[in-house]
């Protein structure tokens, strides 16, 4: 694993609630912990997957944006951890991401579109996420995720509780969503 910088913790207000956040360099990528204070015994953690478009722009292609805001309500209420994951588009990058939008507006669903420019389905890795969580002295947590590989990849966390996290559809995200359960086995 590559060398990782960590940030000052610094107070975070938001629409969502007051939270601490720290940043995580590893490389040119730079995550985020966002999180409550206190931290629960046994937090609610959400790995989130850097979404531009639906994070920041609110694009409703996909659920992302949404899966961010709700998580960020919960735990404001709860208690837990955001990790914000920075791996674009499934870790191809903003600009493959546009050129995978492009192929879907062409009729490609996500996976196809993202093997079309030469990528597997999912690109992304986890091995930071343990890192973050180390560092706050986590060794167990209520995973929010639909997704079995972020699921997999903790493999010295014990996760008690893993809490579904769903959106509902729309008529631009639902052959995104019915992708993501039928081809990558999302827990939809």
């Amino acid at each position: 694993m590559k060398k990782v910088k960590i940030s000052n913790e610094a107070n975070l207000p938001t629409t969502h609630g007051t939270f601490k956040v720290q940043a995580f360099a590893e490389g040119c990528k730079e995550h985020l912990a966002i999180y409550s204070d206190p931290l629960p015994d046994i937090p609610i953690v959400r790995i989130h997957s850097e979404c531009l478009t639906g994070d920041a722009l609110g694009s409703i292609k996909c659920d992302c944006g949404e899966q961010l805001s709700t998580a960020l309500d919960i735990i404001a209420k709860d208690g837990g951890m955001v990790i914000y994951h920075r791996q674009e588009g499934r870790n191809i990058g903003l600009l493959n991401k546009i050129n995978a939008y492009a192929l879907q507006d062409k009729g490609y669903d996500t996976v196809e579109a993202n093997h079309q420019l030469g990528f597997a389905a999912d690109e992304r890795t986890y091995d930071i996420v343990e890192t973050i969580l180390e560092h706050f002295g986590i060794k167990k947590i209520r995973l929010l995720t639909n997704n079995p590989k972020k699921i997999e990849s903790l493999k010295n966390i014990d996760i008690v509780e893993r809490i579904p996290l769903i959106i509902e559809s729309n008529p631009h995200n639902e052959k995104y969503l019915k992708t993501k359960k039928e081809q990558m086995g999302h827990l939809l």
